[in-house]
């Protein structure tokens, strides 16, 4: 179980890097992309993130039994 605990983290941190640098060039860039997209992009950081603390506090949770 913790094998696949440490690999969906794997894929959250990566998930969340690819919309945090997708966003941060949106935001730089600005134009239509950023309007229609970046509030998006920045919310759906949050959840990854939120996600991903979750994984961690299972993981160590698991960890101690």
């Amino acid at each position: 179980m913790s094998g696949f605990l440490s690999i969906l983290l794997a894929i959250l941190l990566v998930a969340i890097t690819g919309v945090l640098f997708t966003g941060i060039a949106a935001m730089s860039r600005g134009g239509e992309f950023n309007r229609r997209h970046g509030n998006r992009l920045m919310r759906w950081r949050l959840y990854l993130q939120g996600a991903a603390v979750l994984v961690i506090g299972l993981i160590f949770y698991l960890g101690q039994g």
